[in-house]
């Protein structure tokens, strides 16, 4: 079983390095969907960026994404 721990990760998002946390089940589905989609997580991640409102933190906009794209399936 995943840990429910949040790991943090470097990414590099419009040529800056941050750091976000997601439990390691986030992380998984993340690279799944990137390469589902033939991408690399560092640019699923700049896309999910370029659409979260600025009031929405990028560890939040990410699980939504991926519970998007989970409820789609």
């Amino acid at each position: 079983m995943n840990d429910a721990r949040p790991r943090k990760r470097s990414l590099t998002l419009q040529g800056h390095r941050t750091s976000v946390s997601l439990e390691d089940a986030f992380w998984d589905e993340l690279q799944a969907i990137a390469k589902a989609r033939g991408i690399s997580v560092n640019a699923l991640v700049a896309e999910i960026d370029a659409e979260r409102g600025i009031s929405s933190g990028l560890a939040s906009a990410i699980r939504v994404h991926i519970l998007a794209e989970l409820k789609g399936r």
